[in-house]
């Protein structure tokens, strides 16, 4: 049997008497860059969150690295190397783009309350590491010199990036992109395009990709999933999935064929 570097078995989610995901098998290659697609309502944010350890499995299993995390919470979930976004945008409003990606920290911080007081040497070296990852990182997404500004003084597509880029900060080996192009416009949708390249390829970060914009899934994705009704109804390489009347039929429509 192949080894994956994740694997959902046979999943379910049930929220009453409404099935939203069943019986949904999928896996991840190391270093895919992986695109789920499907009509809204088809089950791709729910499976995000099952992964992520935001809503609880009703049924099923998931692996990642030849271990059981379906049980895990949330915080342990990213403690283990999979981190995520949202597709509403969850940033702290009053706080600035350099406090807001601070927070990524949190379960990595190796100091107590006391180091915190004192601000010793331990301290200092930490917040310093930070402070450079975050700048860094920064860099790379364009929006370094933002670093000061209040986040909700800051346009949706600005948002959007701090949103990724401190989800990075986790240092994961899978991350889980839930509509990342989502209120930005053509330039802005281009760069992150390039960022999303950059992440998967230079940084080695295996990546699942829910977006709505088809542009982007068949140009960058290596393999696309199409979700409806919770569950999987084709998947394949993007000229595969872009010519299955099945897919054609549920999602993308005959207007997207004539394209």
């Amino acid at each position: 049997m192949a080894e994956y570097l994740m694997e959902l078995k046979n999943i379910t989610k049930r929220f009453g008497g409404v099935t939203a995901v069943e019986d949904f098998s999928m896996n991840l290659n190391k270093g895919e860059l992986l695109g789920l697609i499907g009509p809204n309502g088809a089950g791709k944010t729910t499976t995000f969150n099952l992964i992520s350890g935001s809503l609880p499995v009703t049924d099923g299993d998931i692996f990642f690295m030849n271990k059981n995390i379906t049980k895990l919470s949330a915080d342990e979930v990213a403690n283990s190397g999979i981190s995520r976004t949202f597709q509403n945008i969850r940033l702290m409003p009053g706080l600035t783009i350099a406090e807001n990606m601070r927070m990524a920290f949190h379960i990595r911080d190796d100091y107590n309350v006391l180091d915190t007081i004192i601000r010793n040497k331990k301290f200092i070296e930490a917040e310093n590491s930070y402070n450079d990852e975050i700048n860094d990182m920064l860099k790379h997404f364009s929006i370094l010199k933002f670093r000061d500004e209040l986040v909700d003084e800051l346009p949706p597509g600005i948002q959007r990036k701090v949103d990724i880029a401190r989800s990075l900060l986790l240092n994961p080996t899978v991350a889980l992109l839930d509509e990342p192009t989502a209120g930005m416009n053509p330039n802005e949708t281009d760069e992150l395009v390039e960022i999303i390249k950059w992440v998967n390829k230079d940084l080695g970060v295996s990546t699942i990709l829910v977006e709505h914009d088809m542009r982007v899934i068949m140009n960058i994705c290596d393999r696309i999933i199409v979700m409806d009704q919770g569950d999987i109804i084709a998947q394949g390489l993007p000229e595969e999935i872009q010519t299955n009347d099945k897919v054609i039929e549920a999602y993308l429509g005959k207007s997207y064929q004539e394209n």
